[in-house]
């Protein structure tokens, strides 16, 4: 008898009640308390998502999650998103990197990592970005690997690697084949952490913040040595396995996105309803309903916007304009309202008694991890311009974005 599918409705629900009950008063813990403490903090929480039914959600079945259906799993990373420290409460930090060893990863590593990564006992890091290139455009990426004998020999500095401080492995994006096409040139690798050579430089905190558990670090790869087979797939197809990670992530960050912009708006319209100035509510202060009127409708729109582009990948298509509209669309959104939370709150909304600045400064970073507004505004622009090029009068045939729903509707049938 086959088992029941997990309803989003009430698990996301749960996951709600547990991110407000239980992630929220561990924040201050989380974010500022001695390294051993807050992961002692942490280590509880999971504990406690793991005893609810509530961990690893996202995670496929078959390597020990509750896999829960791609579109069910973006209303439930909304909630998610509301904390930055709920995604490893509840174990959803390491799904894209548990994937990547799932599909792509030799039998070795698959063995030594799947089981514990799902299980919260290790955790991962992911390393692409350097401090010498411009990242808007990693085709420049310059740690190589080169192969003697059965092993990689890699050189290079990355940074903004996330978690590498605790993390027992770091995937790291490097140049393999010096004579290849550009997005043909690069491979990942599995580097242990405690491997010769591989030394975290520094933390670099970002708009101040320290990012508690998920701080990010500077890393230095000297003349570091793993075996040929800790590479994932085949070589050359680095960006090809990017690809597969970073499009379904971005929609799980847009949808954290609006988890943190909900969690502004709420703060705001309470907020709205406690202060008194000049002999009213603020809440009756028609500037104040403004930004009551245009958060909402920002956040609404996005919303749509990104469950639109997340149906679209789940029915098989790359989605590569919706999901470039939402990076862009879903930053600003969370910027715009938490700016418009801070102003209502006044001066309280500058200080920790609030969790709006740090909010705020998110969705800062948010314009330019996982590809900068501008790199998507035009890859966009340059797709949708493509549709009505043409030697004729009339051009290409452009693009109706209705049809465009029929069309991949049609596809996934």
């Amino acid at each position: 008898m086959a088992e029941p599918e997990l309803d989003w409705v009430q698990i996301r629900a749960e996951v709600k009640r547990f991110v407000e009950d239980e992630v929220y008063p561990a924040e201050d813990t989380l974010d500022n308390a001695h390294p051993d403490e807050a992961m002692a903090c942490m280590r509880a929480l999971m504990a406690e998502a793991k005893a609810r039914g509530l961990w690893a959600l996202g995670h496929p079945k078959r390597i020990g999650g509750q896999g829960m259906p791609f579109m069910d799993y973006v209303y439930v990373n909304e909630v998610i998103g509301r904390s930055q420290h709920a995604q490893v409460a509840l174990g959803t930090h390491s799904l894209q990197d548990s994937i990547m060893l799932d599909l792509y990863a030799a039998s070795e590593w698959r063995e030594a990592y799947l089981a514990p990564l799902v299980a919260g006992d290790i955790f991962p890091s992911f390393a692409m970005t350097e401090p010498d290139i411009a990242s808007s455009d990693p085709t420049q990426l310059m740690t190589h690997a080169r192969l003697e004998g059965d092993e990689w020999v890699i050189n290079g500095r990355k940074w903004f690697t996330t978690g590498a401080a605790g993390a027992e492995y770091t995937t790291v994006m490097c140049r393999t084949e010096d004579d290849a096409a550009p997005h043909s040139a690069f491979s990942m690798i599995v580097v242990p952490t405690k491997t010769p050579g591989y030394r975290i430089i520094r933390d670099t905190p970002v708009l101040g913040l320290k990012h508690g558990l998920s701080g990010h670090y500077e890393v230095e790869y000297d003349d570091v040595r793993v075996p040929a087979g800790n590479l994932l797939g085949p070589r050359g197809h680095g960006f090809r396995i990017a690809q597969q990670r970073l499009g379904p992530g971005r929609i799980f960050h847009c949808m954290r996105w609006l988890g943190q912009a909900q969690r502004a708006f709420d703060l705001m319209c309470r907020r709205l309803h406690e202060r008194t100035a000049f002999g009213e509510k603020l809440a009756d202060k028609q500037l104040m309903q403004k930004h009551v009127f245009d958060s909402a409708a920002e956040i609404q729109a996005c919303r749509l916007l990104t469950l639109d582009a997340a149906r679209k990948i789940d029915a098989g298509d790359e989605a590569r304009i919706e999901i470039g509209m939402i990076k862009v669309v879903g930053a600003q959104m969370v910027h715009n309202v938490a700016d418009r939370a801070i102003q209502v709150y006044g001066a309280k909304g500058l200080t920790p008694d609030t969790p709006l600045h740090i909010i705020y400064r998110h969705a800062r970073e948010a314009r330019i991890y996982d590809g900068p507004d501008e790199v998507h505004i035009t890859s966009v622009a340059k797709r949708l311009l493509k549709a009505y090029a043409g030697n004729g009068d009339g051009g290409g045939p452009g693009i109706d974005f209705g049809e465009r729903d029929g069309e991949v509707r049609k596809g996934a049938a």
